[in-house]
């Protein structure tokens, strides 16, 4: 696999892709980074988080945006508009490492309807939902979301092939309604989780940090950023 770092040329990008990319719209990032695979024929190969550019870079401002791009074949520049800046991705992990990390995820699950599988529905609004319109900005509620946000980290961590030792800081939650052309849209949330993991089963985690984690992968989210601390 390969992690690599994306920075556009705003200047080449058309006046509403300028607007959306700026914006952080993920659908339109999508389109744009589907164009680092210019051979590829099939389903999505890379997952994929924007961030904005905190370094100076060429001359080139902060504030930028700047994307990270994790992908089982390496990305190909894009002349005057996608630089890329890549480094195989293959973590030497063992049981007991413990390692920083950086997730932005779309926290949901499925609700039971008549006793079978439904719809998904948004932890944190299903956390929000029992609190009266009056009480919805009060600090129990705000506690009640962020305790729904971690809880459905800490319940898929097994899975995954880690554990979380402290609690998770969790930064931002947002909430998105992406148009696809036509009447089509679709709506996630995505909330910012950094914090430390401990290495349980590395094989599982491998695969977890290849696939991602969680939904609207396609949309940046499920991309896991680690660090030796």
């Amino acid at each position: 696999m390969y992690l690599s770092r994306v920075r556009v040329d705003l200047n080449n990008l058309s006046r509403s892709m300028l607007f959306n990319v700026m914006a952080g719209e993920a659908y339109s990032a999508h389109q744009l980074l589907w164009r680092l695979f210019p051979e590829h024929d099939g389903e999505r190969p890379f997952l994929f988080r924007q961030e904005m550019d905190e370094t100076e870079h060429e001359s080139v401002p902060k504030g930028l945006p700047l994307f990270y791009v994790l992908s089982p074949k390496e990305p190909v520049s894009v002349e005057g508009l996608l630089s890329v800046e890549s480094k195989p991705f293959a973590p030497d992990l063992r049981v007991g490492d413990r390692l920083a990390f950086r997730l932005r995820a779309n926290p949901t699950v499925a609700k039971a309807v008549n006793g079978k599988r439904g719809h998904r529905a948004d932890v944190l609004m299903a956390a929000k939902k029992p609190f009266s319109r009056d009480q919805r900005k009060s600090l129990e509620c705000r506690q009640a979301m962020d305790d729904a946000a971690r809880a459905w980290l800490t319940q898929r961590a097994s899975g995954a092939g880690f554990t979380l030792p402290v609690k998770p800081e969790l930064g931002a939650y947002r909430q998105h309604v992406l148009n696809k052309g036509g009447d089509q849209q679709v709506q996630f949330s995505s909330v910012d989780y950094e914090g430390l993991l401990e290495v349980q089963d590395p094989a599982a985690l491998m695969e977890t940090l290849a696939n991602g984690l969680g939904r609207a992968k396609a949309f940046g989210c499920g991309l896991f950023l680690l660090r030796r601390p």
